[in-house]
């Protein structure tokens, strides 16, 4: 295990992969961890030095008093690949994680030289949605929480199959304060503006079953940078590296080769 300790928080990391390999980073979703990869690492060609960390709040991370900033999440993400020594990474963000990744291409273009905007938005959901959610958390039903996520985020056939189960017990057991923190700092964001000032790589990804960024919010975002490219994945939900690992790491391959990273 590997931690990098900053003067508000400890972040988990996994560095994984040759030290002079081209690195690409991972940030994964709201109430999930490094383990929302798992599925497609053994499918990405050799020779990559893949980074997937923890968010503050999340998995082995420590878990400051909620709420967050999206501004937080991002330096979160500016600080442990100013501590690992990386630049030019190609920066892959889930849900959340996609809010991470415009952010940090804003301020640290020197950091980011392409990005994977997958199952995100400059804008998710209302302010009221998310208020709704949060009371919850606070009510300590995140039972409830993780039922209603899992019948947005899969498909009727994976539910169907029970192959929901684990994810429904790891959000059902994710300290309120962490989801509460991250779902602050998701309903003051949006980066419609920002992100129409992109000028990189990018490609994104979504899924044709997707309850929570459904594929044209994630498209009406991609369209914001210039010579976007964009990818559908059917028979997907909202974390198609769960549900679809091959055909996602398919399309991130193709990706990396198209923008020379590899």
């Amino acid at each position: 295990m590997a931690f990098a300790d900053f003067d508000d928080i400890r972040l988990h990391y996994l560095d994984e992969g040759p030290q002079d390999g081209a690195p690409l980073v991972l940030a994964h979703a709201l109430g999930t961890g490094t383990v929302l990869w798992d599925a497609i690492m053994a499918h990405l060609p050799d020779g990559l030095r893949v980074i997937r960390y923890d968010a503050r709040g999340h998995g082995l991370s420590s878990c400051p008093p909620a709420p967050y900033s999206m501004g937080t999440l991002v330096r979160d993400a500016e600080r442990l690949l100013d501590h690992l020594g990386l630049r030019e990474v190609m920066f892959v963000g889930l849900s959340v994680g996609g809010m991470v990744a415009q952010g940090l291409a804003v301020k640290r273009p020197d950091l980011v030289r392409a990005m994977v905007l997958s199952n995100t938005a400059a804008k998710i959901a209302t302010p009221e949605i998310w208020a709704s959610r949060i009371a919850s958390a606070r009510a300590g039903d995140m039972a409830e929480l993780a039922r209603t996520s899992c019948e947005r985020w899969f498909t009727r056939a994976f539910i169907k199959e029970n192959r929901h189960l684990p994810w429904l017990d790891l959000l059902a057991r994710h300290d309120p304060e962490g989801y509460i923190g991250c779902a602050s700092a998701i309903s003051g964001t949006d980066f419609y503006t920002p992100t129409s000032g992109l000028r990189l790589p990018t490609l994104g990804i979504a899924g044709s079953e997707d309850g929570s960024t459904p594929p044209d919010l994630v498209r009406e975002t991609v369209d914001l940078i210039p010579g976007s490219q964009f990818q559908l994945i059917r028979r997907a939900g909202h974390v198609p590296p769960v549900d679809q690992p091959e055909a996602y790491a398919g399309h991130l391959c193709e990706f990396l080769r198209a923008t020379g990273h590899i």
